[in-house]
């Protein structure tokens, strides 16, 4: 276990770390997953407290296939626990289909995610009748719990061409399969979620006053990538999308005075003392070399998340 530091907000809290997911258990252990610039592992990171993440030694509970499937661009883990078991949400590639991503699960033979053995149980399953999900590139599964049922959100390419990137929802079967088909949740509709690709991604749930909040990430993954944010009540039916409530603009976006650019694909968490934290990635700097897809300097940072009187969440530097 880390030593306990003070936390620092919107700022490098721990380096070339895209995608950053934070997981606080029963028992008030935090622990740390996210993208490493090789996408070619999962690594976890354990600690008494969310500022000792940013020391905590990495281990590497899963690598990349060589050949096959799950053999190229590891993607954006989540660590969550359901059924009574530890399990690790990621997406994959191919070796000779480098762009055939989709999802996969890993399930924990034991109750400690650190040290006991972690098994395949494959791509994610789609409900009996779903002809569609999962076909195309997929990625970025989150999940939550709402009423005693867990619901599954994931990103989702569809069309022709350079094709769009949707979000979708499905309540869960059990951990590794859907029990209904996908409904449509939110399709790249403004300019801002639009820049170099249309993009909805990178879903992240929380849950407050009533409301069930999904910040997503919009854009390419430059400085124009930016989080929007829907929310419905607890008590609707999540799988009506008319009952969702979609921001106009972004929640979170570049700051160019405060040097924190393209913002998103977050997470959320608490702090000790119980109050919310957004766990995310921007960059320090615009001049990106090469493809920003494969440029490292994607930085997990914290926020303070604050809430309005009406009980919605506000984002700000």
């Amino acid at each position: 276990m880390s030593e306990n530091k003070e936390l620092k907000y919107n700022t490098v809290w721990i380096a070339q770390r895209a995608d950053p997911y934070v997981l606080k258990d029963a028992e008030g252990s935090y622990y740390f997953t996210a993208s490493v610039p090789a996408y070619d592992s999962i690594v976890l990171r354990k600690s008494d407290t969310l500022a000792g993440l940013a020391e905590a030694e990495e281990t590497v509970i899963w690598r990349k296939h060589e050949s096959g499937p799950m053999s190229k661009h590891v993607w954006a883990p989540e660590l969550h626990y359901l059924f009574g078991k530890w399990y690790v949400y990621f997406a994959a590639g191919e070796k000779d289909d480098i762009w055939k991503i989709r999802p996969y699960v890993l399930e924990c033979q034991g109750q400690n995610p650190m040290k006991d053995e972690w098994v395949e149980l494959g791509k994610m399953q789609r409900a009996e009748e779903d002809e569609f999900s999962f076909e195309a590139f997929s990625l970025d599964a989150t999940i939550f719990e709402n009423k005693g049922k867990y619901f599954y959100v994931w990103a989702e390419k569809t069309g022709v061409g350079r094709q769009i990137s949707n979000l979708y929802i499905a309540e869960m079967e059990s951990a590794n399969k859907l029990k209904t088909v996908q409904v449509l949740l939110t399709t790249p509709d403004y300019d801002w979620e639009r820049h170099g690709f249309w993009v909805n991604e990178g879903p992240a749930v929380i849950k407050r006053n009533g409301k069930i909040f999904i910040t997503y990430s919009a854009s390419d993954t430059g400085i124009n990538y930016c989080m929007g944010m829907m929310s419905v009540s607890e008590d609707a039916d999540l799988l009506d999308p008319r009952v969702w409530k979609k921001e106009r603009y972004p929640v979170l976006q570049t700051d160019y005075e405060k040097g924190i650019y393209g913002p998103g694909h977050n997470s959320f968490t608490v702090d000790e003392a119980g109050n919310d934290i957004v766990v995310f990635h921007a960059r320090t700097e615009t001049e990106i070399v090469g493809d920003p897809l494969y440029n490292p300097n994607r930085h997990a940072m914290l926020m303070k998340l604050d809430w309005d009187e009406d009980g919605n969440p506000v984002f700000h530097f």
